[in-house]
């Protein structure tokens, strides 16, 4: 059975609030039945670390992965490398960071481009990683632009955060309304009801289509050259 996934806006300043929240959620989970993804960036490391902290003191690992990263090849949606952040962060696991992290821009990382093609794949491999794993719930702690464009088509305020389930085959008879909208087809989430305007209550009730805001690839390809 696919995990029920929790995603997270990355944010510091509000993390305190943040860690409540969840405490409050999900402190009686069993830590045999949690994974923790993080974008291996300064702030949501930072961000997941406050804010997940009592999940760590149970033994669930904080794994970086590269897909959940931002969408941009600019200075500030770009990482550091991964020893450099080793040393910075002994608590998270890089072992699987894809080791072309953190290029976006060469031919070895044009998967982690900034362009609609790379970016819609991207969103679809992230969110067929989650669908794959085993433990119940999955929680990860990405980005609000990477979260709306690619992956689940909802806004996010800073330190926010959404509870979504797999739907599931398209096509079922036992479809709810939401489940049969051509989004919820596209992604295979379901968005819980008590998070419509996110766990903290700081993000729009608003919806877009995935893309929405997106590179052309052809522009993509230009600013590279």
């Amino acid at each position: 059975m696919p995990p029920t996934v929790v995603l997270i806006q990355k944010g510091e300043a509000q993390s305190r609030d943040l860690h409540e929240n969840l405490k409050r959620r999900f402190a009686d989970l069993d830590p045999k039945d949690v994974a923790i993804i993080v974008s291996p960036m300064r702030r949501t490391i930072q961000t997941a670390l406050i804010a997940l902290d009592f999940l760590r003191q149970k033994g669930v690992s904080f794994v970086a992965d590269a897909d959940w990263q931002e969408t941009t090849a600019k200075p500030c949606d770009t990482g550091s490398d991964i020893a450099t952040l080793k040393a910075e962060f002994p608590a998270i696991n890089f072992a699987d960071v894809d080791p072309v992290y953190p290029d976006k821009t060469s031919p070895a990382g044009q998967k982690y481009a900034w362009g609609r093609s790379a970016l819609l794949a991207r969103g679809a491999r992230a969110r067929d990683s989650l669908k794959k794993r085993s433990e119940k719930w999955v929680i990860v702690v990405s980005h609000s632009g990477f979260l709306r464009q690619a992956v689940c088509g909802w806004w996010y305020s800073n330190a926010d955060y959404r509870i979504f389930d797999f739907v599931g085959e398209a096509g079922a008879e036992t479809r709810t309304e939401q489940e049969a909208d051509a989004e919820v087809e596209m992604t295979g989430l379901r968005l819980r009801d008590e998070t419509k305007q996110g766990g903290m209550g700081w993000s729009w009730y608003k919806k877009v289509q995935l893309g929405e805001g997106m590179k052309p690839d052809a522009v993509e390809a230009t600013e590279q050259q």
